[in-house]
Formats: structure tokens, sequence, C-alpha cells
């Protein structure tokens, strides 16, 4: 049996980053850290953090930064997937210390729909509206704004054909999708401007799950269940090979028959550790003993 693991699986900077700092700021500030969300879509990695005396706070929920009991001398921080401007301000009147794990590319965005909007941008989205990225990102325009996840989405846009649009995409949305949403909108004719903000290392992982689930019989996509770019690398990979599952841990792949002629892929979402990488890997191989 053949067994290749995608070289741009696991952990990206943005995730390393703020998971580093809430490890960080739990050793340092024992049971006074509180994340603005799970810090990452990945319910081992939440789980390990609780364990250590991380809060969670609730961040679908905008006043509940204020009704939470959070002591003065705690630590709260921004997750990855940031924050909209409204909740930033609640944050900064708790005289709490505030650490920022927010992606640098999301923040790049916030600021990128703050400017525009404030010159008078009509502001598109593409990505997944219940995504807490991309209720933060819209959370910064200042004038009107959209989300489009579909193409019946982008087809139906219905704006005065004068409206200037400014687009951006979620980090971690669909490569192809996005162009294919830009180009629909523009064909309905209006005056459009494009930047492109998805991740250059998404890109990159859904490239290479593509072409490994090309030359794979059998497809393995670890991540958490509401990683939505662990969702589109399974999207991917299933669109290459019948046989993909998807998974969030070890546990799940019991019921999975690997033949010992199979040629075996293995990729994951940005919030997978390395070690469940690690884990599955170490599994399959053993199958073929």
């Amino acid at each position: 049996m053949k067994v290749e693991v995608a070289k741009t699986a696991g952990f990206c900077f943005g995730v390393r980053r703020a998971v580093n700092m809430v490890y960080s700021e739990a050793e340092e500030n024992p049971g006074k850290v509180y994340t603005m969300g799970p810090i990452i879509h990945n319910e081992q990695v939440v789980s390990d953090l609780a364990g250590r005396g991380v809060h969670v706070i609730d961040d679908s929920l905008c006043d509940e930064v204020t009704r939470v009991p959070v002591p003065k001398d705690a630590v709260i921080v921004k997750r990855s997937h940031g924050i909209s401007r409204e909740m930033n301000e609640k944050l900064e009147a708790t005289g709490c210390k505030i650490a920022d794990a927010t992606c640098p590319f999301v923040s790049k965005i916030h600021k990128i729909v703050e400017e525009k909007s404030c010159e008078g941008y009509h502001i598109i989205i593409i990505g997944s509206p219940k995504h807490p990225e991309v209720m933060g990102i819209r959370g910064w325009a200042k004038g009107p704004c959209t989300v489009i996840e579909t193409a019946s989405d982008a087809k139906n846009l219905n704006l005065p054909k004068d409206t200037k649009i400014w687009i951006v995409s979620q980090t971690t949305f669909n490569y192809d999708k996005f162009s294919k949403f830009v180009e629909i909108i523009e064909e309905l004719g209006y005056h459009v401007v494009v930047t492109n903000t998805i991740c250059s290392a998404t890109k990159e992982r859904q490239k290479e799950a593509l072409e490994l689930a090309r030359r794979s019989d059998v497809m393995i996509v670890i991540g958490g269940k509401n990683s939505s770019n662990t969702q589109k690398l399974y999207d991917i990979c299933l669109s290459q090979c019948k046989n993909t599952y998807y998974i969030q841990k070890l546990d799940d792949l019991v019921t999975v028959n690997f033949q010992s002629d199979s040629s075996v892929g293995i990729t994951a979402g940005a919030s997978t550790p390395n070690s469940i990488i690690e884990e599955v890997f170490g599994y399959v191989r053993r199958t073929e003993l």
C-alpha cells in the first residue's frame, strides 16, 4: 500500500500563531484567559485548552462579552477568524488585556473593507455568511455589504448598475468558485474592483489536494466538523476520488477497509494538529502489515 501525506496538510501560519499565543497566555495567566469563540475549529485543541483553564466566550452574541463575569485582570484573546468592529469596541471597554490572535491575512481584509466602504464602494464578500470570519469582516463595513456564497447568489445580485463594487473573499474560500462568481458579477455589467484575499496557503492546499486525490484510490481528509476550509478540501477531493472520507479523529476510520494494493492520500484542514495527522498516517500504514 502506498500512503502519501500532503505537504501542506495541517496548521497554517495564522492558526499556529493563534494557538501558540493562547497556550502562552494560559501558562502566564492560569485560569484568566478567555477566547472570543473557539480559538480554531478543532475540538481536540479547544478541549485541551479548556483543561488548562481557558474559557470560551460565545462571540455569536455581541453582548456576551459584557454578560460573562470576566475579571479585570483577565486576558481576552481575539480568535484567528477575527471579530467585528462592534465586538472589538466592546472588548476594549472591558479594560482587560486584549491579545490579538486574528490571522494577519484576515486583518488585512478588515482594513480593505473599512477603507473602501468609506470611499463609497458597495462591499461584496464571497464566502459563507454564517462563518465567523465572514461575520467579522462584514462588521468592518461602514456602508452597504453583501455576502455571496453560491453562483445563484451572484446571478441574482440586484443593485443599481452605477453601483461601485469592491469584492473580497473569505480567506479559505474555494479559489475556482471565487473566480467564477467574480466573472458572473462582471458579466452583469457592474463596475467591479477585485482584491483576491484568498490566503495563498489555502490556494496551495486546495491545489495539492486536487492533484493528490486524482492519483489516489482512497482519500482521507482530516479536520473539525465546523471547519470551512476542511469542508472545501473534502469537496475538492470527492470530485476526484469517490472513496473520500472526512474524519475528525482516528476513531472515525475504524469502519474503513484498506486494500493492500491501494494508494491512500491524506490531507488536513488548517486547524488540524500534526499529532492527529501523524496518528492517522501511522494507523493506515499499520493496516498493511
